[in-house]
């Protein structure tokens, strides 16, 4: 068995194709897209730099969970849903239960640090948490901006400071296994281009 393979049975993961049209089909806006799909840009960079480590990721899940994190989001502002249950509730009907596992994860994870090493469901929660819209930022800018959006009770400003004292702990979880720090992400990010061009995305789209 390969030493960055987890199990002897592979995850049912669809392809990046398959999940641009399952976003076109949930009726995404513009924006939610190009966030998912700068959040899957920092995810798999992330993996890809941690498996160099010897992190033992499955790209291939992490890529398909970044990319339909906010899969039910933009129903969300119509239902008032929950969209990180009900996305991963979606995915798992679809016969996609690993993929849905690590959605359902995307705002809080079910446990932290659970394990020696870090894993899918972390390094998709943090990149998350890198991007402000359709830009890569600072834990501590896109925290002010949740909790100017968010915190609209204590009980709310709470719950995000408690997220985010978590956050910045999974920071240094990831970073310790890796040569350079959260900061310098960015600029060691340029020219990074895993996924499709926009071109080839929208005629993946239905």
């Amino acid at each position: 068995m390969n030493a960055l393979t987890r199990t002897d049975r592979d995850p049912a993961v669809p392809s990046e194709e398959k999940c641009l049209r399952l976003m076109g089909e949930m009726g995404m806006m513009a924006h939610i897209v190009n966030h998912s799909r700068q959040v899957c840009r920092v995810a798999l960079f992330l993996a890809g730099e941690l498996r160099e480590k010897s992190v033992p990721l499955n790209t291939d899940l992490v890529r398909a969970a970044a990319l339909l994190h906010d899969i039910t989001k933009t129903r969300s502002f119509r239902t008032g849903e929950n969209h990180a249950r009900t996305g991963a509730e979606l995915l798992t009907s679809l016969g996609y239960p690993e993929v849905g596992g690590i959605v359902g994860q995307h705002v809080r994870l079910e446990s932290y640090f659970d394990g020696s090493l870090p894993g899918e469901a972390e390094i998709v929660n943090y990149a998350d948490k890198r991007v402000l819209h359709e830009r890569i930022t600072s834990l501590g800018e896109r925290m002010d901006y949740i909790l100017t959006c968010y915190g609209k009770t204590l009980e709310d400003t709470l719950r995000i400071r408690d997220i985010w004292e978590k956050t910045m702990a999974l920071e240094k979880r990831l970073f310790r296994h890796l040569p350079f720090p959260p900061d310098q992400m960015t600029a060691r990010m340029n020219g990074f281009l895993p996924s499709l061009t926009p071109r080839d995305a929208a005629e993946a789209l239905p």
